[in-house]
């Protein structure tokens, strides 16, 4: 039981990491033509540039995007990065 659940854990994780990995990370040039789709936000406390990407392409995912765009981050004792979604 035990060792399925752990299995079923892990299979989860990697799919929600390719999700996640399939939305890229575009710049202003790059979302020239494309169809703007909504913005996301994600903010934490002690969390990483990295953490920051690998969150944003997960919501982005979530959202059905196939990129993303950062219009706004901030950093300090916690991380704030706002970004747009294109289809």
């Amino acid at each position: 039981m035990n060792k399925t659940i752990i299995a079923t854990l892990g299979l989860a994780t990697v799919l929600s990491f390719s999700a996640g990995a399939a939305v890229q990370q575009i710049n202003t040039e790059q979302a020239q033509g494309l169809q703007p789709m909504g913005t996301i936000s994600f903010s934490q406390i002690g969390s990483s540039p990295m953490d920051m990407r690998h969150e944003l392409a997960a919501k982005a995912a979530k959202e059905g995007a196939s990129s993303y765009r950062v219009i706004e981050a901030r950093t300090g004792d916690s991380w704030h990065a706002t970004a747009e979604l294109y289809k």
